[in-house]
């Protein structure tokens, strides 16, 4: 299946089935027909798995970096911008991210910046990276301070969702993805009884469908595209913070589904929803098998610290919330009801 992300000059097509990772070369031909050598940015775990067989068509090298989180560093960044010089990649050659969304995230950095952009092409390894992370054009790495403050826009040329690769996948890795999952699932306003009869491919495809519609309508997040961000601001304050103990401590999917069981709470409590959405949320959460718990060991005060810094903030708590008329971006939430609701929502069983 093809979805074409339509961006007028910079259009490309996501291509999603079973062994589409084969199509690599002939993307490459046809969307940087004068590169002659092809950069792999990687991991060593994934080029031991046994669908690793990646063929250009061209010359190509690898550059292996860190698993996870851990890739998303100035120092990895640094690493992989200098083997690119050494290796005297050009302008007309391609950078290819293969791998979760972590690695993807750094690859289409390293592309952005490196000779002031070089062409990138994705082929997306764990679920959220199919569904989420791979597509739109979004890169970055992580600072202290927050999740993802540090990047660039830079739409990649090509992107192959190979579902193939996803049956390798560890059940830690899948819930992981499925949290994006229950964010797309959720913005679409559909219910959790139809999740039974959906298939895992179906699933993939309902995500990518609907995170190339809003790039479309909004390619550098200045107003539609913040929605995919629902879950994402407490989301992303726990991952920052479980980072300090350790780079696999919490999963991108997991930190988001705690976020979406946190956010419609929120609204609730501020009279946007009713109790039936909150249900609903849960009961989405619940079909996918995934936690909306927040871990014991991270305090309210330094996750309502971590909110302050995220992206779509202005020096206030900004939130992606539904609401009568739909998802919006809500500024200046009060930090007392954020608080409040968080005890709450914490003390839930």
């Amino acid at each position: 299946m093809k979805v074409t992300v339509d961006l007028g000059r910079r259009a490309y097509d996501v291509l999603l089935g079973e062994g589409v990772r084969h199509r690599l070369a002939d993307v490459i031909q046809e969307r940087a027909p004068r590169a002659r050598e092809a950069v792999l940015i990687t991991s060593r775990t994934l080029r031991a798995l046994p669908w690793y067989d990646i063929d250009t068509g061209i010359e190509q090298h690898v550059i292996e970096v860190p698993d996870g989180e851990g890739a998303k560093s100035w120092s990895t960044l640094e690493h992989v911008c200098e083997e690119l010089a050494e290796r005297g990649l050009s302008r007309h050659d391609v950078v290819v991210g293969v791998g979760g969304g972590a690695i993807t995230d750094l690859a289409g950095f390293a592309a952005a910046i490196y000779l002031r952009g070089v062409a990138a092409i994705h082929v997306p390894t764990s679920l959220v990276g199919q569904v989420d992370a791979a597509i739109g054009g979004k890169t970055a790495l992580n600072a202290r301070a927050g999740k993802n403050l540090i990047g660039a826009f830079h739409q990649p040329v090509g992107v192959l969702c190979d579902t193939e690769v996803l049956s390798t996948l560890g059940e830690r890795d899948r819930l992981g993805g499925l949290g994006e999952v229950a964010k797309c699932w959720l913005l679409e306003d559909r219910r959790a009884g139809a999740l039974a009869k959906t298939s895992l491919e179906e699933l993939v495809v309902m995500a990518v469908q609907l995170k190339a519609g809003i790039v479309m309508m909004d390619e550098t997040e200045a107003g539609q595209r913040a929605l995919l961000n629902y879950g994402h601001t407490l989301g992303h304050a726990l991952e920052i913070l479980a980072l300090t103990r350790g780079n696999d401590e919490l999963r991108h999917g997991e930190a988001v589904a705690i976020g979406l069981g946190f956010a419609v709470r929120l609204a609730h409590a501020m009279g946007r929803v009713g109790s039936l959405e909150v249900a609903n949320h849960d009961d989405v959460l619940r079909s996918l098998g995934l936690s909306w718990h927040v871990p014991a060991y991270l305090s309210s005060d330094a996750l309502v610290r971590a909110m302050g810094h995220d992206k779509k903030a202005h020096h206030d708590l900004t939130f992606v919330l539904p609401g009568a008329s739909g998802f919006e971006v809500v500024h200046h939430v009060p930090e007392a009801l954020v608080r409040e609701v968080l005890e709450k929502f914490r003390g839930e069983i």
